[in-house]
């Protein structure tokens, strides 16, 4: 079973709080920081782990223990100068993953030539929609098309390297469609299922939910 992940969250605003509270829901170890102290105070209800601090500050930073956390979603975009310096301050510490919310192209093209790792709009893609897709680990995106159902991007699996998706048989094994396949940044509809798949490879496919979250266990 592969160790979970942690999260912090800068910045409790309506959009951080919903990727916060979706996050503990399911069981997700979350940090949770605002400069708010009002704001921390009223969150702490549902944010076991929620701190008053400045998070343009380094040594403020490595005293919450930035330096160990798998993702930090930087959710500030009213605040451009301290998202920037958040997103600098956590690469600089070595946090692997950090998403950050923009509210503009240019603010986006900013954040990410900063060091964010993905910066996101949150008109398009609600926090509760970024949640699920840090936690559905292994894949690189989920999109929820039912209660039910989602249409996910999976990297191709070290174990899945050279055999073909009629060998594979994943639609019997996880119930997975197989709908496209991305590489070289081209999407293939045409699938021939005898071609052997390869690490550079990415499946878009549409698969239950409850079965995705079984792959991700093996």
């Amino acid at each position: 079973m592969k160790k979970k992940k942690t999260y912090a969250i800068f910045g409790l605003g309506r959009y951080g709080k919903a990727v916060a509270r979706e996050l503990v829901k399911s069981g997700a170890e979350v940090l949770a920081v605002d400069i708010d102290e009002a704001i921390v105070n009223a969150a702490i209800v549902d944010l076991p782990y929620c701190k008053c601090a400045d998070i343009t500050d380094i040594e403020v930073l490595k005293q919450l223990g930035i330096q160990n956390i798998d993702v930090v979603i930087v959710a500030m975009a009213n605040n451009l100068e301290a998202s920037v310096m958040a997103t600098m301050l956590c690469k600089e510490l070595g946090v692997e993953r950090v998403i950050a919310k923009c509210s503009s192209e240019m603010n986006c093209k900013i954040l990410t030539k900063v060091g964010a790792d993905k910066a996101i709009f949150p008109e398009k893609e609600s926090g509760t929609r970024l949640a699920k897709n840090l936690l559905s680990s292994g894949f690189v995106d989920m999109i929820e098309l039912s209660k039910d159902a989602s249409m996910v991007e999976i990297d191709v699996r070290p174990e899945w390297e050279g055999k073909s998706l009629i060998e594979l048989n994943l639609r019997a094994k996880y119930s997975i469609n197989v709908v496209a396949i991305i590489q070289n940044k081209k999407i293939n509809t045409f699938i021939d299922p005898s071609v052997p798949l390869d690490k550079s490879m990415t499946l878009v496919v549409i698969a239950n939910i409850n079965k995705l979250n079984k792959l991700k266990e093996v």
